[in-house]
């Protein structure tokens, strides 16, 4: 379907690779990975066509439809909906041909571009699109909403909806869950899992990766290698090949025995739930794939708390919210060192106004907030990120805003600490305006690292982290010694990290008695539950739709019968008039030669078009059925309720 034939692409004078080859076939699922910067974007936009290669091809057939998620939305009077079906453009183009047609007059055009319509099921074209944008957390009043309406997030999210409803033969898909949360990527996994074409994927969630692709392109040293297999698998077969590598050895022994040692310690104190056993099974799998990430730039700890006060944080009959509205109520909880605790619940469930509320960034709306006296949080969200000095560099925030560790004057053991985060040579010194959103979260996490705290917050840490910063992150997390919460959609790091699933949704905060798996259940079965509350008159109007398009594609046919109806009188008058008139007349031989030669001209012309209208006569007759065929069925479905 499509390949690279010693293909080079340079950004600037350096290559990003050089010379590689490699095949996608018809109806792969492919992850591409490899480092930041390693040239994963930009191979994406040089298979789109955006970008030409320095040296060799890429091959495509001419006729392949491509479609990407673009990151930049523009504001628009659009509405939603009607800005994702914009995506399906063979839809737009017979619809306009439709309405083109019959300005026209041209019901034989009609007829066509109405089977044409049938064909690509363009009837239902507009319940997919809610469809599709239901499944990525739109609401049913979204969908008039004009597009300058949604934020920056929401505008992807449609962007996203409009790709998946283009109806192409490849999907280019750029990190598709950084903007969503848990539930929509459990719908996006299973839609994309069942999409019959062919998928080319980056993402730094090992877990989607994990349930989606068939192959991994991994780009390193300029080089591109073709895994077969899926991520955990490609993981594997690294590790082994890395495992070769004596200079290796070293690090990657410590980094085993570092897992082994806490899936060990793990093991002797967890209970039988769920959660436990599913959590060792991921922690004695992480064993395995230590070892491919053990030339990663990244590796860190947290150091013991001071302090580490019993418990570190307790709320009693509480309740939080925004602008005097509660979103969870009742909240009673006890947060203890040690506790490995991660927020489950559906979009806007107010799991982020909770985690707000625990860090003391807001006031509870009812009950009691009681910190310990030596309670050192550490808390990561979006707007931590925002904090951070644009003008000033990464060594300034460490040494300034790190903590009494790192105030003291020893320049060393601040670059050693922002080494650890990939923060390297001169890259300390460069100011935060120029940093990309996954440098900024991990100055962010160095700054939460160096203060020490024996209670970390953690909101959706890992949405700017390549797959080696979270492994990172991962691994540090499971030595850490104070309580943890976290919420976050990246599965693999709830799986590894927490023991202990709470559960935010309808208002209420309760213990989740299950695994991740138990979990995504729960959402599938809400889901539904949610979705036949509404699928009867959803369904009811879908019918409605479809039978509106099919009467009136049944009274342009009916018109025109009508018509061609008229035209054949018309035809079969002129036809008798002009036999008439070519019988022979004794008294004008001559006359009667020259109206009989143009008595056999109109007869010829008049019979021709006689057989014409008995063809499109027939055609629409033959449509009429169809659509009458049609309509029945839609009636028959509106009568049950369907």
């Amino acid at each position: 379907m499509l390949s690279a034939r010693d293909l080079t692409l340079r950004r600037g004078p350096e290559p990003l690779f050089e010379q590689v080859n490699f095949i996608i076939f018809r109806g792969n699922k492919v992850g591409l990975t490899g480092a930041n910067g390693a040239g994963k974007s930009s191979l994406f936009a040089a298979i789109h066509g955006e970008l030409g290669p320095d040296q060799g091809d890429i091959d495509r057939p001419s006729n392949l439809k491509i479609a990407h998620v673009e990151q930049e939305v523009a504001a628009s009077d659009r509405p939603a909906i009607e800005f994702v079906l914009d995506g399906d453009t063979e839809l737009r183009a017979v619809l306009a041909a439709i309405d083109d047609a019959e300005r026209r007059n041209a019901p034989m055009e009609l007829a066509e571009l109405y089977a044409s319509l049938q064909a690509i099921d363009g009837y239902r074209a507009r319940a997919r699109a809610a469809s599709l944008m239901h499944g990525l957390g739109f609401k049913a009043t979204d969908l008039e909403r004009t597009v300058a309406e949604f934020s920056g997030g929401w505008r992807v999210r449609l962007a996203m909806a409009r790709a998946l409803g283009s109806r192409a033969d490849m999907l280019l898909l750029d990190e598709p869950t950084n903007h969503l949360d848990l539930d929509a990527i459990v719908w996006l996994e299973e839609w994309l899992t069942s999409y019959p074409g062919t998928l080319l994927m980056i993402s730094h969630d090992r877990e989607f990766l994990d349930a989606i692709i068939d192959r991994v392109l991994h780009i390193e040293n300029k080089a591109v290698r073709a895994y077969a297999g899926n991520y955990s698998e490609f993981e594997t077969k690294r590790s082994e090949e890395l495992a070769l590598q004596q200079t290796l050895q070293t690090r990657q022994m410590k980094r085993v025995a570092e897992i082994t040692s806490f899936v060990n310690r793990f093991r002797a104190s967890a209970t039988k739930s769920r959660q436990a056993q599913s959590r060792i099974k991921m922690l004695a799998r992480m064993e395995l794939i230590v070892p491919a990430h053990v030339d990663s730039p990244f590796e860190f700890d947290f150091a013991p708390p001071l302090k580490t006060p019993r418990p570190l944080l307790t709320v009693e009959a509480g309740a939080c919210g925004y602008a005097g509205r509660s979103i969870v109520t009742g909240i009673n909880l006890t947060i203890s060192p040690l506790d490995r605790i991660a927020l489950l619940g559906p979009n806007g469930a107010g799991k982020s106004t909770l985690t707000k509320m625990l860090a003391g960034e807001s006031t509870p709306l009812a009950g009691r907030r009681v910190p310990a006296a030596d309670l050192a949080i550490g808390y990561f969200a979006q707007q931590q990120m925002e904090q951070l000095k644009p003008d000033m560099d990464a060594f300034w925030h460490v040494r300034n805003l790190g903590g009494p560790d790192y105030a003291t004057g020893d320049e060393q053991k601040v670059r050693d600490h922002l080494g650890r985060f990939g923060f390297q040579g001169d890259r300390a010194f460069q100011p935060v305006v120029r940093f990309s959103g996954g440098e900024k979260a991990r100055l962010t996490l160095a700054l939460m690292v160096a203060r020490r705290p024996n209670l970390l917050l953690l909101d959706e840490p890992t949405n700017h982290l390549d797959i080696d910063m979270r492994h990172a992150l991962t691994v540090a997390l499971q030595s850490f010694e104070g309580g943890l919460v976290v919420v976050s959609h990246d599965r693999h790091l709830i799986k590894t990290v927490a023991d202990t699933l709470w559960l935010v949704a309808d208002g209420k905060l309760q213990i989740f008695d299950g695994d991740l798996d138990d979990y995504q259940q729960w959402l599938r079965t809400r889901a539904k539950e949610a979705q036949a509350v509404i699928d009867k008159p959803k369904a009811s109007k879908k019918t409605r739709d479809s039978l509106t398009q099919l009467r009136r594609e049944m009274e342009q046919i009916e018109r025109r019968i009508a018509n061609i109806a008229v035209e054949q009188a018309a035809v079969d008058a002129e036809m008798a008039e002009a036999f008439a008139n070519s019988a022979p007349h004794p008294r004008a031989n001559g006359a009667v030669k020259g109206a009989a030669k143009s008595g056999v001209s109109a007869e010829a012309r008049l019979t021709d078009k006689s057989a014409r209208l008995a063809r499109d006569a027939a055609a629409l007759e033959a449509r009429w059925m169809e659509v009458g065929t049609a309509i029945e069925a839609e009636e028959a479905r509106a009568s049950n309720g369907n």
